[in-house]
């Protein structure tokens, strides 16, 4: 069983690691095309972010643990509206852009519920995330990357070119280095949880919400963090909330595409707390005179997050 812990520490380090890598090589590569910081983020970045999430959802899509699948994208998902955004707002009172609440949040928003709606298969009888399901949500992300194509043309971002001295061997080697690792830590990190899980007779639904979501959300987490001591509100909350569709639709829709994902309608209560949470950062940021996320209200995600964490452990005592 230490080995297990040990593998999957192993595991996520790889993951972080090799995202770390797998930006550094795009965006090298990014730079020297003089394609500007504003593309990079809303796409590089807010891939990378979201890369390990991809990996280990594929990898369990595979090996058809939906229990994983589903606990993943929906615990890493709450764990980044709860926890990353409590932290950084803590350090620092997150002002926002108008377009963030009116368009962003409500995508986001948008985004849990037709995921509810799909995966608890009101118009049949089987609950179940289907290959056609998984095909809608990438449709659906497609329009996300459209929506945000229209917004880079309406807002163009005059830049200087960036002379970039890495060799294209370098750059390669940083991505397929990134990659490899991405893979290489999605699989440690599925077997170790599953063990773990097993060994403890926890299912793998808790591990999921729990260990393997915040793990994986460590990249978001840095990268927020970073945002607000450096004072750039509009990259902290902009990398959460891009994450999270990111996950919704694109993660969740590749791994439905894999196979066909059997739906628990335990899980509904975590999507209620992930749909609740989205709700009030909205409602958050539109009271008081400016559109922020003040130090208390950051406070209250935290306690919720806390709250909830102790009643997932409760429920499986």
């Amino acid at each position: 069983m230490i080995i297990d812990f040990i593998l999957l520490i192993l595991g996520f380090g790889l993951l972080i690691k090799g995202a770390d890598w797998l930006i550094n090589g795009a965006s090298i590569l990014a730079r020297k095309k003089n394609v500007s910081d504003l593309i990079i983020g809303l796409t590089i970045v807010a891939f990378g972010t979201s890369a390990p999430e991809l990996i280990v959802n594929t990898v369990a899509a595979f090996q058809g643990r939906e229990e994983l699948v589903f606990g993943n994208v929906i615990g890493s998902n709450n764990f980044n509206l709860f926890i990353i955004l409590g932290i950084t707002g803590l350090i620092s009172p997150l002002v926002v852009q108008e377009s963030t609440i009116k368009k962003e949040i409500p995508i986001s928003l948008l985004a849990v519920l037709i995921l509810y709606v799909l995966a608890n298969s009101f118009f049949t009888n089987l609950s179940v995330l289907s290959r056609f399901d998984g095909l809608l949500l990438l449709v659906l992300f497609g329009v996300f990357l459209f929506y945000i194509k229209n917004q880079l043309s309406n807002n163009p971002v005059q830049e200087m070119p960036v002379v970039v001295s890495e060799t294209p061997a370098k750059i390669t080697l940083f991505i397929i280095v990134g990659l490899a690792g991405l893979v290489g830590g999605g699989t440690l990190v599925v077997d170790s949880a599953s063990s773990i899980a097993g060994f403890f007779g926890i299912s793998e639904k808790i591990i999921g919400l729990t260990i393997v979501a915040a793990g994986t959300s460590l990249p978001e987490l840095a990268t927020s963090v970073m945002a607000a001591i450096k004072k750039n509100a509009d990259i902290a909350v902009g990398n959460i909330i891009g994450s999270n569709i990111f996950n919704l639709l694109l993660i969740l829709g590749s791994s439905a595409l894999i196979r066909p994902l059997p739906y628990d309608p335990i899980f509904n209560t975590d999507l209620y707390i992930l749909l609740a949470g989205t709700i009030v950062l909205m409602i958050f940021m539109l009271t008081g005179g400016r559109k922020m996320l003040d130090r208390w209200e950051a406070l209250l995600l935290l306690i919720t997050y806390l709250i909830y964490t102790t009643y997932l452990i409760l429920e499986t005592v």
